[in-house]
């Protein structure tokens, strides 16, 4: 009964819910995984492998599907499928087979970079998970903070391309960060279909934002669930805590929803 109140408060049809309850449990099964960036960190079985795969193809998720599932194989093929060892093992000559790699606005230049951060960070942590944690995270409602903490984090290394900051933003920005909170998504979440890994266990589930693309803005904004016009942070915080609505604990589960029945055109 509470939650159809909520419901009716913010004007969210009954229909509306059911329908996004059954586009989640139809894309959120294996099949979703084949095309989706996903996959990439699914070829892997190591932690630490699978976060620096899901990094790099989440940074690399704009455009279309095929280029980035290619383009993130490719990084692979030059790290010898084997990334977290190439990040940690790696000398200064092992680098030269980086170079000349591009996908789209992210180049070589940036890519050392992501490198270096990486070999410097693993260094003294066994998990990516902690340059996202800061002293007041676990007590905040959203990840927005350890957002900004792990932008500060990535580029605390000395000369830093002014060129590759623009790859990893933050809400400080206003930048609704799709990318970094559809990596997110991928590491904290965990169910019984197999998408999501729910390898991290510091951040929660409640605290993650949706990752708002032009497909998912498109169907949220259909279905009432997103006003403001422009795709940024506060879009993405708008269409999130209506999405704690229909399931507070788990509100990005219908990511699936959106995106699967935007990128397939259902609506």
């Amino acid at each position: 009964m509470f939650a159809l109140v909520l419901v009716e408060m913010i004007k969210i049809k009954k229909e509306t819910v059911e329908l996004m309850n059954a586009l989640e449990k139809h894309y959120n099964q294996t099949h979703f995984i084949e095309l989706d960036p996903v996959s990439i960190p699914h070829q892997f079985s190591k932690k630490q492998d699978i976060e620096i795969a899901g990094l790099f193809a989440a940074v690399f998720a704009w455009g279309q599907r095929v280029t980035i599932l290619n383009k993130a194989n490719d990084l692979l093929n030059r790290m010898d499928n084997s990334p977290y060892e190439f990040i940690i093992k790696h000398q200064e000559r092992d680098l030269s087979k980086m170079l000349g790699f591009v996908h789209r606005t992210f180049n070589d230049t940036d890519l050392l970079y992501f490198i270096e951060f990486l070999k410097f960070w693993y260094s003294k942590n066994d998990s990516l998970e902690y340059a996202f944690l800061n002293k007041v995270l676990k007590s905040e409602s959203t990840i927005e903070s350890g957002l900004n903490t792990f932008r500060a984090n990535f580029f605390s290394l000395t000369d830093v391309p002014v060129r590759t900051q623009k790859h990893i933003s933050s809400p400080n920005q206003g930048s609704a960060c799709k990318r970094l909170n559809m990596f997110l998504r991928w590491m904290v979440r965990k169910d019984s279909n197999g998408v999501d890994f729910g390898i991290w266990k510091e951040i929660k589930s409640s605290q993650l934002i949706c990752p708002l693309d032009l497909h998912v803005a498109r169907v949220a904004r259909k279905f009432g669930l997103l006003e403001r016009e422009q795709n940024d942070w506060k879009s993405a915080i708008e269409l999130t805590n209506n999405l704690k609505l229909m399931d507070k604990n788990d509100p990005v589960k219908y990511d699936f929803a959106l995106f699967g029945a935007g990128v397939e055109h259902v609506f």
